[in-house]
């Protein structure tokens, strides 16, 4: 059985369209106006080829370093890496423009709550292609996934590791033809940068997405907005972004919102908060 590219998003539509789970349950919502708040809008999927000549860049030290393992590191005999962006919801990307300087309940919903959806949808998807005769594996689910974000201190690690793991769901997106990276550190995608990634790796062969840019930001303008909107003043135009400052930032969330936390400031009230700010508008011509 094949899957091509339009039937595997069918199947991530139909997945989402299940009852109660693109939403926030009356159970787990924080307040009770927020039951039954929708998550995500439809994602989008990219692929790229698992022997990609640019996942063996991303073991650079400038890139993300030794640690980071391949797709046929991490799945031997992997064809293809899949890469799912989903967007969040409108309602969770405006409640989070009107709270400035902390994250809204929605965002926390949809950093926490979202992200085990997307959990769901791997293993679904993992299952489904096993099903079908192929291999797959999620990197995320893995145990040698292994995020560091806590380990700054270990010895076995060098200092940035700190805020890295062994595979990137953000660089698998940028390969896969999904959107290149912004200011804030964000990936910009066609429906923005507000979202949540997840990828698979199988050794189903599917035709890779093409790349509609050479350069890792060319999707951003540099107009500066995510340093305005960062309220620890972690982004700048010339040193980048202080991944230090950001996650001291979000370990204080973590302190006042457990088991919930986030911050998503950077992407929210800027151009490339839904679409690439380098695409015109059908009415710009």
């Amino acid at each position: 059985m094949l899957f091509p590219r339009e039937s595997l998003l069918q199947e991530a539509h139909a997945f989402l369209s299940r009852p109660g789970e693109n939403q926030v349950g009356a159970e787990e919502a924080l307040s009770p106006d927020l039951a039954g708040l929708p998550l995500f809008d439809p994602p989008l999927l990219g692929s790229s080829a698992a022997h990609d000549p640019l996942y063996a860049t991303l073991k650079a030290p400038e890139a993300i370093g030794p640690w980071f393992l391949s797709p046929e590191e991490w799945l031997p005999g992997a064809a293809s890496v899949l890469s799912f962006f989903f967007p969040f919801s409108q309602a969770v990307i405006q409640s989070n423009r009107q709270t400035p300087d902390a994250p809204s309940p929605a965002w926390l919903h949809g950093r926490v709550e979202g992200q085990a959806l997307l959990f769901r949808w791997a293993r679904h998807l993992v299952a489904l292609l096993q099903a079908a005769g192929w291999q797959a594996l999620c990197p995320c689910l893995d145990p040698r996934f292994a995020s560091m974000e806590h380990r700054g201190t270990d010895r076995r690690f060098p200092p940035q590791a700190a805020f890295t793991s062994r595979w990137s769901e953000r660089h698998a997106a940028y390969i896969s033809g999904l959107g290149t990276f912004g200011l804030h550190k964000g990936l910009i995608t066609e429906r923005g940068t507000c979202g949540r990634f997840v990828s698979v790796l199988t050794d189903l062969p599917l035709p890779p997405t093409p790349r509609p840019y050479t350069g890792l930001y060319d999707y951003c303008t540099h107009c500066g907005a995510c340093v305005r909107r960062c309220p620890v003043g972690a982004i700048s135009q010339k040193a980048g972004k202080d991944h230090v400052a950001c996650a001291y930032f979000v370990d204080w969330t973590m302190a006042l919102y457990a088991p919930r936390y986030g911050c998503g400031k950077c992407q929210v009230g800027v151009p490339c908060q839904s679409r690439n700010p380098r695409k015109k508008r059908p009415a710009e011509g």
